[in-house]
């Protein structure tokens, strides 16, 4: 029950990305850049590394209600209960996701998932850190008839993992009977759209019937503009995850009476954004430079072994290095994006980034995997030492010429 079904999958996600990247680099297609990439990436591994911590409340609420609640008792291993569990939870997640498009509280977790203006394989693992702990409420009504905790989280990893495929341009159309049916690269590349015809249409994840049935389908006509109507300029993981709630806060102090102001909560965010009245600015493209990118692939490298390794045994970890795992994974992130984003800051708190990691893995295998202790020792050492070295010799020089 503890398989983590998006860790298996992490050497296809890659393989699959080179695949897509060689693909279009052979037709001159410029589908990837860096920077939106590593931030789709880094949101990716945010949203597992708060899936563990919050995978005890989720799950937790859901196997209370199974054992304690459940109206039938139906059978685990039963290919039509498989079935009925993947038909019902894919019709929740269509109103789950759509809730989270028309409700402001849930597009501030959602909005993650759209800010990027690229669209490729990579876009597909940009997801909310949040947005699970916002919407699982809403499938807690299938342990109460019958559906078995394990069903459960198969039916979620193929839905998720479903959703993959179909970031991406290099599929155009599949045959009529399938673009039907199911969802596919061409109907989601509507969904990311901000085309006016395409704004909050083909919400479904597996089953397209779902928006066929309640009107919320619409066919790829035209070349779709991906984003949001008002762009986010910032490769920052955790402010892409908060910023939409700052806005949130000021839209309700503009609005008068206590209940308009809670109320806009659960008003949509072209409500928010008549409210606010601000002007769409047009952001610049950050670009980093090659030694920032060189050191920011470096660190993104040992981020995603260390986040597997952080999940895998997340379990084993006392409550101080739980803690210190994610505040590290996070402010890893965070220092990551402003080196991209050239704030000179960046260098300093980098700095102290590297010693803080240091000092925690040392003395989480001195006292836990004492075995291991002398390897990890020389590795980080090894590890931080080149990076400061980085750091001292190309990154600072770059800072520099760039203020």
């Amino acid at each position: 029950m503890e398989k983590n079904f998006i860790l298996l999958a992490i050497p296809f996600f890659f393989i699959s990305m080179g695949i897509e990247l060689w693909y279009g680099f052979r037709k001159g297609l410029k589908w990837y850049n860096f920077e939106d990439t590593i931030t789709n990436l880094n949101l990716g591994i945010g949203s597992q590394a708060v899936g563990v911590i919050s995978k005890l409340l989720v799950l937790g609420t859901y196997m209370y209600l199974y054992n304690n609640w459940r109206l039938i008792s139906l059978p685990e291993n039963a290919w039509w209960v498989v079935l009925l569990a993947l038909v019902l939870f894919d019709y929740i997640y269509y109103w789950a996701h759509r809730l989270g498009h028309e409700w402001n509280y849930m597009w501030g977790a959602h909005i993650v998932h759209h800010q990027s203006r690229e669209y490729n394989l990579s876009v597909a693992l940009r997801q909310s850190w949040i947005h699970n702990l916002l919407s699982f409420f809403m499938f807690l009504p299938l342990a109460l008839i019958g559906i078995p905790p394990l069903v459960l989280i198969g039916v979620s990893a193929f839905v998720t993992i479903y959703q993959y495929w179909i970031h991406t341009k290099a599929i155009k159309k599949l045959p009529r009977w399938i673009e039907y049916i199911f969802n596919t690269p061409s109907h989601h590349r509507v969904h990311h759209a901000t085309n006016p015809q395409y704004i909050d249409k083909n919400y479904a994840a597996t089953f397209i019937l779902w928006d066929r049935l309640h009107n919320t389908f619409q066919e790829e006509v035209e070349e779709p503009v991906y984003g949001i109507t008002k762009p986010f300029n910032s490769l920052n993981p955790v402010w892409a995850n908060l910023h939409y709630y700052k806005e949130m806060w000021q839209g309700m102090k503009l609005e008068k009476g206590l209940y308009n102001k809670f109320m806009v909560i659960f008003r949509g965010p072209e409500y928010l954004g008549k409210l606010l009245n601000e002007p769409i600015e047009n952001p610049k493209v950050v670009q980093a430079g090659l030694s920032v990118k060189l050191y920011v692939l470096l660190q993104f490298i040992i981020l995603l072994g260390g986040s597997i390794k952080y999940i895998m045994h997340y379990d084993e970890l006392s409550t101080l290095y739980k803690i210190a795992g994610f505040v590290l994974i996070s402010s890893t992130m965070h220092i990551c994006a402003g080196l991209m984003e050239k704030r000179k800051s960046a260098l300093v708190f980098e700095v102290l980034r590297l010693s803080t990691i240091l000092l925690v893995l040392n003395s989480l295998y001195y006292f836990n995997y004492a075995e291991w202790f002398r390897i990890m020792l020389i590795g980080s050492v090894t590890l931080s030492v080149l990076s400061a070295l980085w750091l001292a010799t190309n990154l600072k020089s770059t800072f520099d010429k760039s203020f």
